[in-house]
């Protein structure tokens, strides 16, 4: 969709989806605000004047702790913010590395913490750009799909991951079995909600919020439901992706803070380097430098990790002592073995094999989509931003912006990690199998052993199996 003025051309192209039409429209705002202004005061649209500007966000004022403006009074704003964004940055790490050691359990209850946050920011921006309309619900109706998208993904997890726990308890089996019934009802309501909401002279900006918030779902609560699912498969599968976003992020800061020159994109409101201190992180130089950083941190980081059981086992829910455990016995892609090295890299370093994880080898995959699609998501939210004329999503972390600005390229990571391990390294899981066996009714477990029992006789594996065991 293209906007002219007050007018909206729109072109469907064969891959376009309803998603993305939704972000045109925001987009569309930009040339549609005095239409909307039109509409609420009763003026028809051919008589609303064209206005170029977009709708303007409150500018969050700076909430940068005093004891560090006092102690940076003497420096320039430039490299104030290079300092503030240094220390918080650290605070942040030693943050990270504290949850780790706390466990599963409280990196998920994180996860759901950073979800929200990240979901009243971009809620709080639309508003706070159309609260003056009065517009009915918004934000109640927000929240409500919010709670319902959460019902219905954590519903599952739980269903999936703890089966047995959830087959042992009356009430849990039944939410259990009617889970997606509750789910699409508890859905149904909030949209016969938002139709009983429509205000006339008001519809259309009431389906663009509509269409703000579920896109905001699509985002953030999809996104995050993937990183718990990627938790599970084992520590590492969760820690090594963020650890290289927040690399890249870092040494594309640092090599473009220093060495830039060369603009990447030109995106972001406070887009010149004399106006934004984030804007030194989209050069060539930035980027390049953050690439190769990133792919030798990704490899040093796995060997450390993938030696210790507590990082590459699954996290399993333990039935016997109600509690979780990461207790397993290593698979191949976690135990050292040897690789012959190219003819090339011979010649240069001596050796004819070297030792490596797996696991060493996947990161590298991990870490090039950090460093080369992973900033892609960091462009889209700068341009989300720009259309809005606002510098952050919020003011929540002094130097750094609001949480959904540390984490927009973590999202799109974590989409790309569950895709990763659903095509190259997960496989049919036994217990899994087993856990849907037993809650079936005995005439159709009855069934099941004769088939299995069939066709392991016409493979000629179960004569063997009862020799062993005799």
């Amino acid at each position: 969709m293209f906007c002219y003025g007050n007018t909206r051309i729109a072109v469907f192209l064969p891959f376009q989806s309803h998603i993305f039409h939704f972000f045109s429209v925001f987009v569309c705002l930009q040339g549609s605000d005095n239409e909307l202004k039109a509409e609420k005061d009763g003026v028809s649209d051919s008589e609303s004047k064209v206005d170029s500007g977009v709708p303007e966000v409150p500018v969050p004022a700076d909430d940068t702790p005093e004891v560090l403006n006092k102690a940076l009074s003497g420096l320039s704003s430039r490299w104030k913010n290079w300092w503030v964004r240094g220390i918080l940055t650290l605070a942040m790490i030693s943050f990270f590395f504290f949850i780790i050691y706390l466990g599963p359990m409280v990196l998920m209850m994180i996860v759901l913490c950073v979800q929200i946050k990240c979901f009243q920011e971009i809620i709080t921006i639309g508003y706070s750009v159309y609260h003056s309309y009065d517009l009915p619900w918004f934000r109640t109706l927000s929240w409500y799909f919010l709670l319902c998208v959460n019902y219905f993904f954590y519903g599952e997890t739980v269903t999936d991951y703890f089966f047995t726990l959830v087959q042992r308890e009356e009430p849990l089996r039944i939410l259990s079995k009617y889970h997606r019934f509750i789910s699409f009802a508890l859905y149904l309501t909030g949209f016969c909600m938002f139709v009983l909401s429509l205000v006339k002279k008001h519809y259309r900006l009431q389906f663009y919020m509509f269409g703000w918030t579920h896109v905001t779902l699509l985002i953030v609560v999809t996104q995050s439901h993937l990183i718990i699912h990627n938790l599970f498969e084992g520590m590492i599968w969760f820690i090594v992706p963020i650890s290289c976003v927040i690399c890249n992020d870092i040494m594309a800061y640092m090599f473009g803070f220093f060495f830039g020159r060369t603009p990447l994109i030109k995106v972001g409101y406070f887009e010149r380097l004399n106006k934004s201190p984030k804007g030194c992180c989209k050069t060539w130089e930035g980027f390049i430098g953050g690439f190769f950083s990133t792919i030798v941190f990704g490899i040093m980081l796995s060997y450390v990790m993938a030696g210790c059981r507590y990082f590459v086992c699954p996290v399993e829910f333990n039935n016997d002592s109600n509690s979780f455990q990461v207790d397993c016995e290593p698979s191949e892609l976690f135990q050292l073995q040897d690789y012959a090295l190219p003819s090339m890299l011979e010649s240069v370093t001596g050796w004819t094999t070297v030792c490596l994880y797996p696991f060493q080898i996947h990161s590298i995959a991990l870490s090039s989509f950090a460093s080369i699609v992973g900033p892609f998501g960091g462009f889209f939210a700068s341009g989300f931003k720009r259309a809005f004329k606002i510098k952050d999503f919020a003011n929540t972390i002094p130097g750094h912006g609001g949480i959904m600005d540390r984490f927009d390229c973590q999202y799109l990571m974590a989409t790309f990690v569950n895709v990763y391990i659903a095509s190259f390294i997960r496989g049919p899981n036994p217990t899994k199998v087993i856990q849907q066996l037993l809650a079936l009714r005995p005439d159709q477990q009855l069934y099941i052993f004769n088939s299995l029992k069939a066709h392991l006789t016409e493979k000629g594996l179960l004569p063997a199996l009862e020799e062993v065991n005799d």
